[in-house]
């Protein structure tokens, strides 16, 4: 080996005292002892492998003289006086008293009440008393077909009404007095209630000449104008209740034993983002579909502004198994093959420090984890820092996470996200 090229000549051709170099590498943590024995014997490696006399030698050894002792001194920076615990950030295990499990499914929004507008006579239309989505109440007028023929018989029939009315009455007096026999007071009798049965006649008839709204609703579009010849069964126009609405979808019979009158709803159509229409269940089926093994489900929806309307497809979030349950932010699980563990910050003692506690996940919401076993209210959960912190390591709490604050709008741009990375 070229003698030139040894820590021992190094020393001596650039003054560096041996006994220097062996006090600088005791002082040095092993790791930095290692780093600078290792530069130290990499470049001697080097050096080994150039010509005596070379010109690169000389300059190695002077490389090697400058950076040997910075590797073997070197120290990690200092801490500014902060506390010695690991820096994290933890959130608080938050108890939720209605937790539940969701069934999940897609329904059809129906009208509470729904029913088309139309005739049972020929005739043509007289007047229309309403407007296009008109609300209207019960009994409201809305179409007036032709009667003038009908109130004409009517006005003769009660005219024979009055004169048969007055017959039966002056028989009835001359019966009394045994004027008249009992067989022809019956066929006065027999005559006015003929009468009657005339006027109540021609009654039904006007009656079905004019349509009156069967609910309170609103109506559609009108399909027809002043002098429309309407016929059985052609459509005036249709009239909606649509509050409450309904909305039917299928549910496996799986889910028969936890299906309950008035369960809690939740409706969202894409029509309308992310807003959350509620209600409760109303009817279950009596049968389940053969073919599929559902049962088909019904719900009431609130819909006071009248916004949904029927014939809509929406995504339906049915709660059951309503319960009390333990939420925790789901960066704070730490997944081990099958089992999760968690972080919890231990004050108890002289030094805050970590604990780790295995749990028992349950289910899973946007963001959150149930917890069914291992934890308890309040605790205090690490979410952030977890690459760094180990059982029993010392820490230092640094922010408290909110539930409605995301943990990227904490770290981005701070000092705080810059330390714990």
């Amino acid at each position: 080996m070229n003698s030139r090229c040894n820590l021992n000549t190094i020393q001596r051709s650039y003054r560096l005292p041996e006994s220097d170099s062996r006090q600088r590498f005791s002082r040095a943590t092993p790791h930095h002892s290692f780093r600078g024995f290792y530069a130290t014997m990499t470049l001697q490696r080097h050096c080994e492998r150039l010509p005596q006399g070379s010109k690169w030698s000389a300059f190695l050894f002077f490389l090697l003289s400058l950076s040997a002792p910075m590797l073997l001194t070197a120290r990690p920076p200092a801490g500014n006086g902060a506390s010695s615990g690991l820096p994290v950030i933890v959130a608080l295990v938050r108890q939720v008293p209605e937790f539940a499990d969701t069934i999940e499914g897609l329904g059809t929004t129906r009208a509470n009440e729904s029913v088309e507008l139309t005739t049972n006579v020929t005739e043509t239309v007289s007047t229309i008393n309403f407007d296009d989505g008109q609300q209207v109440k019960k009994g409201d007028l809305l179409v007036v077909l032709e009667k003038s023929e009908e109130e004409a018989e009517l006005k003769a029939a009660r005219a024979v009404l009055d004169e048969r009315r007055a017959a039966f009455e002056r028989a009835s007096g001359l019966e009394k007095k045994q004027a008249m026999s009992t067989a022809t007071l019956k066929e006065r009798e027999a005559l006015l209630k003929q009468s009657e049965g005339i006027i109540e006649a021609i009654q039904a008839r006007i009656a079905d000449r004019v349509i009156k709204a069967p609910f309170d609703g609103v109506l559609g579009l009108r399909n027809i104008s002043p002098g429309t010849l309407l016929r059985p069964g052609d459509p005036i126009t249709t009239i909606d209740d649509l509050d409450p609405i309904k909305v039917d979808f299928q549910v496996p019979s799986v889910f028969l034993q936890e299906l309950r009158i008035g369960l809690p709803v939740r409706g969202q159509v894409q029509a309308f983002g992310n807003r959350v229409f509620e209600g409760r269940v109303n009817m279950i089926s009596t049968q389940a579909d053969p073919a599929t093994r559902t049962l088909t489900v019904r719900a009431l929806l609130a819909n006071a502004s009248g916004e949904l309307r029927p014939g809509l497809l929406m995504k339906i979030s049915l709660s059951h198994n309503l319960r009390n349950a333990l939420l925790i932010p789901e960066e704070a699980i730490i997944q081990r093959d099958t089992r999760k563990f968690v972080l919890v910050i231990n004050d108890s003692g002289a030094t805050v420090t970590a604990e780790e506690r295995q749990v028992t996940s349950g289910r899973r919401i946007p963001g959150e984890v149930e917890i069914t076993e291992g934890l308890s209210p309040g605790d205090q959960v690490v979410v952030h820092g977890l690459m760094r912190v180990r059982h029993g390591d010392e820490v230092t709490v640094k922010a408290v996470q909110q539930t409605d604050e995301p943990l990227e709008g904490m770290l981005e741009g701070t000092k705080l996200g810059q330390g714990l990375r």
